[in-house]
């Protein structure tokens, strides 16, 4: 029965699916509370989890304008066209420009003098004159462009929206060119890919069959064959001329020698047949005699070869060669068809190869997709899945003259997408009227589904290319929720009981605000219908260690208050008011950073930037508006908050470190961290898949491993070892290679997931199938794939984000203080900050046991620790400002002891309330956010200490015969107050 069930099990899912979209979809608008609430409004106001929660997948799609650009021309085989766009192409991968610009740029200095309205002008389809000027025909261009990646967006939005994901997300970078697709709880990555690459380019072609090329196919391989053993021979030196009338089946050509297979010959010897052996199995089918029709007719077979998966790159090379293509006819063009299915589903590890006829000097088939009007999934009389397209008036007229042709011939008519062929049928009953045809193949229904949903959503006229794709299973979703559920949950009580103890009853206060900043932004990310990934559940994390610091800073202020023997309301009047400018200054410095890691950003890390963004300003909300209105409330019932416990009264009393005094060694131990700095760029990093480029495989084996023998059968597979990592335990690994990155194509993915299941078999489960790793989560329960060319970007956005975060505090500083020691101070820091987080990452990473990779994770976390960073500095900044007006007479090293000691308490306070936040992270949080928690943990110690030893003495060391800055903007109502001499207590 077990048995049984599992043959229709597909078909019992399929129904299951559909039967519950049917009710849902019945039942949306449906009331379901007391309150009118109806599931579809509850639907829509949830916070949706991400792929990286819930599993799924998440892609980054090149729009490729190339081909866009030859179809408005006027001639898209020109060689100066072509020319000018391979280079616009090729500057593309250094450049951040627009692609229509470079190839402006491109085709001037490929085509000096050369106009490209002579290119680009046609009267009847654009408004392009023939002596438009050059500025016209790219400003024509780009509008053609602009609607082009739009209308790209719009249909793969149609074609997601009929793939059953719900809650799907797409967007478009029109700047970029880059489309951003996430479809969280998607498990068919093979699926996914042919869906949005599809161009749906369907187009018609008749064939070629082996006795029309049978004398091309000779002269070839013995050119070749004279090319690869490097001897000369007059007879292929010549090109052939060929005669495709004379019929010569390929089973003639090898008489010469019947027993011996065609095939390479060992290592060292002679090359024989190189291209003949790819044609072999089809000239020895039905015992070398061809098949012949009721009439005696000879039956060809319109594939003309079986070429194996490994092989296609080889094949393409030799096809493409000049010695060997000058003996084929100029209209030929070589296809695969679709990898096939055995009767068990597992994959061919072969492709079939065509020969169509195509018009030279085009592109165009005699019958396009564009003709087709409808196409739906259909069964033919056998029971099998097939897709059925109707077609228009004009589509009619030329199938039925191309189908008439075929028929008095006998030959094929190959239906190729996206230059794939997917059937070549013969026409046995004559031409065929009223433009209906059927596409057949070895098709699931949901395969023929998604080849119909394909043809009726249209064709891309700009092509989109998965440059990067990111794939989660439902087990490390599962795994990441649980890491970042548990670090909040923990992190949120530590820093509760912390304000507590510190603060006493004042704690409470803070606590109130910290509730209602967390509950805030769950529920402004629910309302603006944001995904929670689990850098965002990171950025939550963090939000707890730094939404407590705005009260830190006004409770410390209001300590020093009531330690001058001020009131009560007196003390929380002036602490909330003075602690103003520091608090926001506080604030500002890292919404900075982490906007600007959002303008960078690009898929989970840009949501880490958003939390951040949201929890900033929600802290400052809470922190100000909400904690006054607690504490005002309670002071009007003549009741006050107690803001000192035992411990925070001996805490930092009466601190008077003589920190500027040490500054020569803090000079020294940051000229060390300079070098280390600068020494960790010839040492080395180990960069993430992002920054380099490959794919990256999260292995399960159920079992503990043997990394290095891992490693070594990979690299016997791969041709070099690829890197390997623990992830977690030593059942589980992470694997990432380069293998085949720079190809293209649909199939390449599923080469490259044999090739490492070829590998790892050995080491898997014994009952552990080809079909079971690569077509579920099982074993591979992650990968990640990145293009060369979207990493490069990666990287220099990387860069750009780091550089401005740097310059646009710098001069937020100089602005604020009025005074250029300050912003000086302010990057010294920062570049000490970043220095020592990249020695680290440097020298370390190969000996802590968890992995230390540069990636957007890593940048995230810079980024982060240089808004941390300014943060302390500007509370520093903000006192020094204030003392400097109040300490007259006091020497500047007076001055900047005075503020970093009144400081030190709430420098200590926040700096460890993020600290625990992020080791409980780091600790409990996942393999997701280990890399990140690990950086932003050395950065709090580092950013720490250069607040009080980098950036304060830079304002005593330069400029030492000038005031430390203007006043403190925001005015003292208290007049009387007398100026603090300078601390002498020795520490």
């Amino acid at each position: 029965d077990n048995e049984k069930r599992t043959s229709y099990q597909d078909s019992l899912d399929l129904l299951q699916r559909n039967h519950l979209k049917h009710l849902l979809d019945s039942t949306r608008d449906k009331t379901i509370t007391w309150w009118g609430q109806s599931y579809q409004k509850a639907k829509e106001s949830e916070l949706l989890l991400g792929l990286d929660l819930q599993g799924g997948i998440n892609v980054a799609l090149n729009i490729e304008l190339s081909g866009l650009i030859k179809g408005l021309s006027n001639n898209p085989n020109d060689p100066g066209l072509k020319k000018a766009i391979d280079e616009a192409n090729n500057k593309k991968t250094s450049s951040d420009a627009n692609f229509i610009d470079l190839f402006a740029d491109a085709f001037k200095s490929v085509n000096p003098g050369q106009p490209l309205a002579p290119l680009f002008s046609n009267n009847t389809r654009n408004r392009l004159k023939i002596d438009a000027s050059d500025a016209a025909v790219i400003t024509y261009i780009h509008e053609q462009a602009d609607a082009a990646m739009q209308q790209t967006k719009n249909v793969l939005t149609k074609r997601i929206d009929k793939f059953g994901v719900s809650q799907p997300n797409i967007n478009l970078d029109p700047n970029k060119g880059i489309i951003t697709v996430e479809l969280a709880g998607a498990n068919d990555p093979d699926r996914v890919r042919k869906y949005l690459q599809s161009t749906a380019n369907l187009q018609f072609w008749e064939v070629y069959n082996i006795s029309e090329l049978g004398q091309a196919l000779e002269a070839g391989d013995k050119a070749l064959t004279v090319l690869l053993n490097g001897t000369k021979t007059t007879d292929t030196a010549k090109t052939t001329k060929i005669d495709t009338t004379k019929k010569t089946s390929l089973d003639d050509l090898l008489k010469k020698d019947s027993t011996k297979k065609p095939t390479d010959l060992a290592a060292g010897t002679n090359v024989q047949y190189p291209l003949l052996k790819y044609f072999d199995g089809v000239a020895r089918a039905k015992d070398r005699q061809p098949a012949k029709d009721d009439r005696g007719n000879i039956l060809y077979t319109p594939n003309i070869g079986y070429v194996p998966l490994k092989d296609t790159a080889t094949l393409n090379s030799y096809l493409s060669n000049p010695v060997v293509a000058s003996n084929f006819p100029a209209n030929v063009k070589f296809l695969y068809g679709v990898q096939e299915k055995d009767e068990k589903g597992k994959l061919a590890d072969y492709l079939m190869l065509y020969a169509i006829k195509t018009v030279p000097g085009s592109d165009k088939a005699k019958l396009e997709g564009e003709h087709v009007t409808d196409a739906r999934q259909d069964y033919d009389q056998f029971g099998r899945v097939e897709i059925s397209m109707s077609m228009d008036k004009a589509g009619a007229t030329i199938w039925e003259q191309m189908t008439g042709d075929a028929y008095k011939k006998k030959s094929q008519i190959a239906i190729v997408l996206d230059d794939l062929v997917y059937s070549a049928p013969g026409v046995t009953n004559g031409a065929i009227a009223g433009g209906n045809s059927q596409i057949s193949g070895n098709f699931t229904v949901e395969q023929g589904q998604d080849l119909a949903n394909i043809l009726k959503s249209g064709k891309l006229e700009a092509p989109a290319r998965i440059v990067q794709e990111e794939v989660v299973g439902p087990t490390l979703g599962a795994e990441a929720v649980h890491g970042g559920t548990l670090a909040f949950a923990i992190s949120f009580v530590v820093i509760f009981v912390l304000m507590l103890v510190y603060y006493n009853t004042a704690g409470w206060v803070a606590n109130i605000a910290l509730i209602l900043n967390l509950l805030f932004t769950i529920g402004v990310l629910s309302a603006l219908s944001a995904t929670l990934t689990a850098p965002g559940i990171a950025g939550l994390v963090l939000t707890i260690g730094l939404a407590v610091d705005t009260n830190v800073i006004i409770f410390e202020r209001i300590k020093e208050e009531l330690t001058r023997g001020k009131s009560y309301q007196l003390a929380v009047h002036d602490g909330y008011k003075r602690s103003m400018a520091p608090v926001l200054d506080a604030h500002v410095t890292t919404f900075l950073t982490a906007a600007i890691l959002a303008y960078f950003g690009l898929g989970p890390v840009l949501g880490f930037a958003t939390t951040q963004m949201l929890g900033i300003v929600l802290s400052l909300f809470c922190g100000i508006l909400v904690s006054r209105l607690v504490t005002d409330f309670w002071t009007n019932k003549n009741r006050h908050f107690n803001y000192f416990t035992a411990v925070s009264k001996k805490v930092f009393k009466h601190a008077a470190y003589k920190f500027i005094e040490y500054r020569k060694y803090a000079y020294g131990i940051s000229v060390v961290v300079l070098i280390l700095g600068i020494s960790s760029y010839f040492n080395g990093f180990k960069y993430g898949v992002e920054f380099k480029g490959g794919r990256s495989y999260i292995v399960n084996f159920h079992q503990p491993v043997n990394e290095e023998e891992i490693r070594n059968d990979l690299g016997k597979v791969f041709g070099e070892q690829p890197i390997t990592k623990t992830y977690g335990s030593k059942s589980k690994l992470d694997i990432t290679t380069d293998y085949m990155i720079t190809q293209q194509g649909l199939q390449v993915d599923s080469m490259v997931k044999n090739k490492l299941f070829e590998g790892l078999k050995s080491h898997l489960p014994a009952t552990a199938t080809a079909a079971e790793f690569s077509g579920t989560t099982k074993y591979v329960e992650g990968s990640k794939k990145v293009d060369a060319t979207i990493s490069d970007d990666l990287k220099k956005g990387a860069l750009k984000a780091t550089f401005w975060s740097l310059l646009i505090i710098t001069v937020y500083i100089f602005i604020r203080f009025r005074d250029w020691r300050y912003s000086l101070g302010t990057i010294i820091a920062l570049l000490h900050d970043v220095l020592v987080t990249l020695a680290v990452f440097s020298f370390l990473k190969n000996i802590v046991p968890f992995p230390l990779e540069i990636d957007q994770h890593f940048i995230a976390a810079i980024l982060t620790v240089i808004g941390f960073s300014m943060n302390d500095t500007v509370i520093v900044f903000d006192r020094v400002r204030e003392n400097s007006r109040l300490m007259k007479g006091a020497s500047k090293g007076e001055v900047i002891n005075k503020s970093i000691n009144d400081t030190l308490s709430r420098t200590i306070m926040t700096s460890l309330t993020v600290f625990l936040t992020i080791l409980i992270l780091f600790l409990v949080g996942g393999e997701v956010t280990k890399g990140f928690a690990f950086a932003m943990l050395i950065g709090v110690i580092t950013g720490t200490y250069s607040s009080i030893f980098v950036a304060a003495p830079i304002l005593v060391d330069f400029a030492k015969n000038k005031a430390l800055g203007q006043a403190d903007l925001i005015p003292h109502d208290d007049k009387k107050q007398v100026p603090v001499k300078p601390a002498t207590t020795k520490a």
